[in-house]
């Protein structure tokens, strides 16, 4: 029936496996990359020192040219051209017309602030990346940078792999009988030929994998949500996120029970199975 248990998982599974398979791929190509060297470019302390220059020099204009914006209101006040300027259409025409002897040109020095601002902006925004991006190279020289840079080259074959079996996957409409743990396992054993319980450790590399699958995943969508949440959240919106936030979180924990069958041995993946229905 309509309201049966394999209907409603199938129809949450749906919008789940959706939104798992945007923010999969979002961070199969965020996390390379951020953590691996091989996108980082070359930033020295001469690039930042020369961007900091230019971004002071802009400073400095700007607050030249709010001084001579300044300093020509005060002269304008003090000829009493604030209070006793001429009011009405002819008045309004007359201003526009005539202009004293040595008044500045108030208007076209306020387009100026306005367009030196916008460029101290990006200045500012471009100098506070040159100094991320060399914190990222001083990271990267730690061990535990080199870690996350071999990390970003392993998860990159392995996200390649993993798109060239599913395409082959629903192009033969194919279903794995072995998990990824097991299949490697046993292809070490054969090709080292040492003696090694394949069943018994694939069973406990499998669940430790899937255990930091589903923290990991997890761990990232909470992070990611956080910060959208934190963009559009307000006094008023506050409940409507949490409910919101409470779906996307039962719905991604249905559609990771429907995913990780495929990660795991085949006597557990069949009590999954039994339980979801012939999803």
């Amino acid at each position: 029936g309509i309201l049966s248990i394999e209907q409603l998982i199938s129809r949450v599974g749906v919008i789940g496996v959706t939104l798992m398979a945007l923010l999969s791929g979002f961070g199969a190509v965020n996390c390379p990359y951020t953590y691996m060297s091989y996108f980082l470019r070359n930033v020295t302390d001469a690039d930042i020192l020369a961007l900091e220059r230019r971004l002071l020099q802009t400073m400095d204009m700007i607050v030249s040219k709010k001084k001579r914006i300044a300093v020509a209101h005060r002269a304008m006040f003090q000829r009493g051209e604030v209070h006793n300027r001429p009011t009405g259409f002819w008045g309004m025409i007359k201003s526009v017309t005539t202009s004293v002897p040595g008044s500045e040109n108030l208007s076209l020095i306020q387009q100026e602030v306005d367009a030196l601002e916008e460029l101290s902006r990006q200045l500012f925004l471009e100098t506070a990346d040159l100094h991320a991006t060399k914190e990222r190279i001083e990271y990267s020289k730690t061990f535990q940078g080199k870690y996350f840079n071999f990390l970003g080259y392993f998860f990159s074959i392995y996200c390649v792999w993993k798109i060239f079996m599913a395409t082959i996957n629903i192009v033969f409409d194919r279903v794995g009988k072995t998990d990824p743990v097991t299949r490697g396992i046993e292809i070490t054993v054969n090709y080292l030929g040492i003696q090694f319980d394949v069943k018994f450790w694939s069973q406990h590399i499998s669940f430790i994998l899937v255990g930091i699958i589903i923290v990991t995943s997890i761990r990232g969508l909470l992070i990611t949500l956080t910060k959208f949440f934190y963009a559009i959240s307000s006094s008023k919106s506050s409940n409507v996120i949490v409910l919101l936030l409470a779906q996307i979180m039962g719905m991604y924990f249905v559609s990771s029970v429907l995913l990780i069958r495929m990660s795991m041995p085949l006597e557990y993946r069949t009590i999954i199975t039994e339980v979801l229905g012939e999803l």
